[in-house]
């Protein structure tokens, strides 16, 4: 299957927060051929990549750092989230058992086209409407 990848959040806190470098370096490669157009966020994930920055990261970012952030993320494709989205993340997680947020990633993905979800969180392997998730960093 041909489309870009859908990036989760945790690839994106991997590429900008301080923590483990290797998960770091392997996130920003990611992120640099999502920027050159072969990624895929939305504003879920975005919003999350901003909260968890400002408030979980050890030490947390300021404002200044995490709007650096966003804006160097700019160039990605974003998806936002609609009524379609929202049901189909319904079904995800009715047929799936998984969270409703990450229904909202299963749906944005299959909505963007994307090949593949890269996530950490996700089950690696596991196929969702025949979207198959990666975990980069293993």
């Amino acid at each position: 299957m041909s489309g870009p990848d859908f990036l989760d959040t945790n690839i994106l806190v991997y590429a900008y927060a301080p923590g483990d470098a290797r998960k770091q370096k392997i996130a920003q490669g990611v992120v640099g051929k999502a920027l050159s157009g072969e990624g895929i966020v939305s504003s879920q994930v975005l919003g999350e990549f901003a909260a968890t920055l400002l408030h979980k990261a050890a030490p947390p970012m300021g404002v200044k750092e995490v709007l650096i952030a966003l804006n160097a993320l700019w160039p990605i494709k974003l998806l936002h989230p609609d009524q379609g989205i929202v049901r189909r993340a319904v079904e995800a997680r009715a047929a799936y058992g998984i969270h409703f947020y990450d229904g909202m990633i299963v749906a944005a993905a299959e909505r963007g086209g994307c090949r593949r979800i890269l996530s950490e969180d996700l089950n690696a392997g596991q196929k969702y409407f025949q979207i198959p998730v990666e975990n980069p960093f293993v």
